[in-house]
C-alpha cells in the first residue's frame, strides 16, 4: 500500500455520528516491535523522513477493519502481531455501534476497543470480547474509509455520494423513506395475494390446519402458567396441607400458640397499665399483632381445608399442559405468540376468501401511496438539484485555492419510474472532475494522483461544512488525508494549511505531510522515525514540541543538515500560524 496515513474517512460525515480515534498500538508486526501512539482533538500533523514506516499505520489499520491477514506481516523472530486501536464512543454514534454490538453478541462500552492478533490462527477481540473478522467489517464503516494513492476511492459509492449532497442540502429524507415503506409494504401485500394458483392452494390448506389446530385447543392468555402452578400444589397436596396446618397449629390452635401467647402478654400488660399508663400503646400494638396473627392462621387454615388430592385432576392438568407445549413447540415458543399466529392466520384465510374484493382496495390504496411517495420523492429531487448547483461552486473555488486548476461538476440522473424508487428517492449523483485544463470531465473515483485526490476531498469537506444547514452541534468528527501536499508549494500549502486548520474546528483532523508550510499549522506534531538498534531496525513515533518542532520544521525545509537560517525560518513559521 503506498506510504501515507489513513485515507479520507468521507463516511463520518454522512453517518449518524462517528467515532474518534483516540489510540493505534502495534507489536510485532513488520519492523515495529513496539509502537504506541496517542492522538488528540484538533489538528494532528504526521511528519517523518519518507521510508520512515507510514505505510505500516495504514496496512495495520486496515487489518483492524477486517482486511485479509498474512503470517507474513510478523516481524521477524516473533509467533504473532498484535494491533489495537481505542475509538471514543460519541453520543450521536453510540445507538448504532450498539446496535452492531448486540447483533453480535458483545457488549458495549465506553469506548470502542479492537484487537487482532496476527498468526497461524489469528483472534479478533472487540471490546475484549471474541469476535470475528465479519464483525470487524460491519464495524469497519463507522470507523473509516481507507484507499491507496492508485487505487479508486471504493468508499465514495453512490450511496456516499448523494448523501453528501442531502447534507450539504440539509434535505430531510425522513418522509421519503416513510412513503417508500408504507408503498412497499402494500405492494408486498398484492404480491403475496397473487401468488400462483398451486402455492395459493397449499398455503390455505397449511392455514386452515393451523388455525383448526389453535382454535380448538381454545387457549386462554397466560393459560400454561396457572395450570403450572395448579399442577405443583396437586403434586405436593399432602405436603401442602401438612404445612399449612402446622403452621395454622403454632398460630392459632394449640395451647401454646403464638395467639395465645399474646393473648396471655396482653393481660400482664393490663394489669402493668394499672400502676404505670405509658404502657397503654404497647397494649394497642400487641392487640394488633395477635389480630394478624389470627388472620393468618384462619387464611391457612381456609387454604387447607380447600387442598383436594385428585390423582384425576392432576392428570387432567398434565395432559392440557402436554398439549400446549406441542403448540408452542410449533408456532411459539409461547402462548401469547400461539394466539397471535392463529389471528394471522385468520386474517390471511379472510383475504384469500375476499381476495378480488381486497385486491381492489389494495390497488386503490397503491396507487395512493404511489402518488404520496412521488409527491414527496419530487421535492427532493429538486432541492437536490438546487444544492448540487450551489455545491460545485464552492467545491471548485476551494479546489483552485489548493493549487489544482480544475473543474468540478455534479451530475443528478434518474428517473421517477418505479425501477428507480429507494427509500432515499429516485436520484442519482456523479461527481466529475477535469483536473487539467482541456482534459474531459470523469467522475471523481477515477482520479489517478492520491495527492490530488485528497486535496478534492478536503475541498469537498470544506464546502460541505461550511455550507450545511445540518450541523451536529459539539460532535467531533475523524477526516484523514493522505499525500494531500503532492506536487504543490508556497501559496497554495498555505492555503492547504489554513483549511485543515479552519477543518479541525469541529472535527479531529489527522494528516501525513511533507511539507514545513503545513506542519507549522498543527495542532499536535508526530514525529515517524526509523532507527537501527543492533542487526534490527525500529519504527517510532513521538509527538513533538517546542525544540524537538522548531527542528523538525527545519529539517524539512533543509534537508537533513540543520542550519542556524532554517531554524530562524522554523521558528518564525510556527509563530506566525501559531
Amino acid at each position: 500500500m503506498a506510504d501515507g496515513w489513513f485515507r479520507v474517512i468521507l463516511r463520518s460525515t454522512l453517518l449518524p455520528g462517528s467515532l474518534v480515534l483516540l489510540e493505534l498500538r502495534l507489536e510485532n508486526y513488520a519492523v515495529i516491535d513496539h509502537l504506541a501512539v496517542e492522538f488528540c482533538p484538533g489538528l494532528n500533523l504526521l511528519t517523518g523522513e519518507t521510508g520512515a514506516g507510514k505505510s505500516i499505520l495504514i496496512d495495520a489499520l486496515a487489518l483492524l477493519m477486517g482486511d485479509k491477514a498474512s503470517p507474513d506481516v510478523v516481524r521477524f523472530g516473533a509467533d504473532r502481531a498484535m494491533l489495537s486501536a481505542v475509538f471514543e464512543v460519541e453520543a450521536a454514534s453510540e445507538k448504532t455501534v450498539a446496535r452492531i454490538l448486540e447483533e453480535n453478541g458483545i457488549d458495549a462500552d465506553e469506548n470502542l476497543i479492537l484487537r487482532r492478533e496476527i498468526a497461524a490462527k489469528g483472534r479478533v477481540f472487540v471490546n475484549n470480547q471474541p469476535a470475528t473478522v465479519a464483525v470487524l467489517k460491519q464495524l469497519a464503516p463507522h470507523l473509516a474509509s481507507i484507499h491507496a494513492q492508485n487505487e479508486s476511492l471504493v468508499s465514495f459509492d453512490g450511496d456516499v455520494r448523494l448523501s453528501l449532497l442531502d447534507v450539504f442540502a440539509g434535505t430531510a429524507l425522513e418522509p421519503v423513506s416513510q412513503m417508500f415503506e408504507a408503498w412497499k409494504q402494500i405492494k408486498n401485500r398484492i404480491a403475496e395475494l397473487e401468488q400462483g394458483e398451486q402455492d395459493r392452494l397449499r398455503l390455505v390448506d397449511l392455514w386452515t390446519f393451523q388455525k383448526r389446530e389453535i382454535e380448538d385447543a381454545k387457549i386462554q392468555p397466560d393459560e400454561d402458567e396457572r395450570l403450572e402452578t395448579q399442577k405443583r400444589v396437586l403434586a405436593n397436596a399432602e405436603k401442602i396441607y401438612s404445612a399449612a396446618m402446622r403452621a395454622f397449629d403454632l398460630l392459632y390452635e394449640g395451647a401454646s400458640s403464638t395467639s395465645a401467647t399474646l393473648r396471655s402478654a396482653q393481660k400482664n400488660v393490663e394489669e402493668l397499665i394499672r400502676y404505670e399508663p405509658k404502657f397503654q400503646e404497647a397494649l394497642a400494638s400487641l392487640d394488633s399483632a395477635r389480630i394478624s396473627v389470627e388472620d393468618v392462621g384462619a387464611s391457612l387454615r381456609d387454604y387447607a381445608g380447600g387442598i383436594e388430592a385428585s390423582p384425576e385432576h392432576l392428570a387432567q392438568i398434565e395432559d392440557r399442559l402436554a398439549l400446549l407445549d406441542r403448540l408452542k413447540r410449533k408456532y411459539g415458543p409461547t402462548l401469547g405468540e400461539v394466539i397471535r399466529l392463529g389471528e394471522e392466520v385468520t386474517r390471511k384465510l379472510s383475504e384469500i376468501e375476499n381476495k378480488d374484493e381486497i385486491l381492489k382496495q389494495l390497488r386503490t390504496d397503491l396507487a395512493a401511496a404511489a402518488e404520496q411517495y412521488l409527491l414527496t420523492a419530487r421535492t427532493v429531487s429538486r432541492k437536490r438539484y438546487e444544492s448540487a448547483k450551489r455545491l460545485e461552486r464552492l467545491v471548485e473555488a476551494e479546489i483552485n485555492e489548493l493549487a489544482m486548476k480544475a473543474q468540478f461538476r455534479i451530475e443528478i440522473s434518474g428517473t421517477d419510474e418505479e425501477a428507480n424508487w429507494t427509500a432515499d428517492g429516485f436520484d442519482q449523483a456523479e461527481y466529475m472532475i477535469a483536473t487539467n485544463a482541456g482534459e474531459p470531465m470523469h467522475p471523481l473515483d477515477q482520479i489517478a494522483s492520491g495527492g490530488e485526490l485528497s486535496r478534492v476531498m478536503l475541498a469537498l469537506k470544506s464546502s460541505v461544512e461550511s455550507g450545511s444547514r445540518k450541523k451536529v452541534a459539539g460532535a467531533q468528527r475523524t477526516l484523514i488525508f493522505d499525500e494531500i501536499d503532492t506536487g504543490i508549494g508556497g501559496r497554495a500549502a498555505d492555503a492547504v494549511g489554513k483549511k485543515l486548520k479552519w477543518l479541525s474546528r469541529s472535527h479531529q483532523i489527522l494528516c501525513v505531510t511533507h511539507l514545513p508550510q503545513i506542519a507549522t499549522f498543527a495542532d499536535h506534531h508526530y514525529l515517524l522515525e526509523k532507527k537501527r538498534a543492533g542487526d534490527r531496525t525500529r519504527t517510532t513515533i513521538r509527538q513533538i514540541n517546542g525544540n524537538d518542532r522548531t527542528e523538525e520544521i527545519a529539517r524539512m525545509l533543509s534537508g537533513a543538515k540543520l542550519t542556524e537560517t532554517s531554524l530562524k525560518h522554523a521558528e518564525q513559521m510556527l509563530k506566525a500560524n501559531a
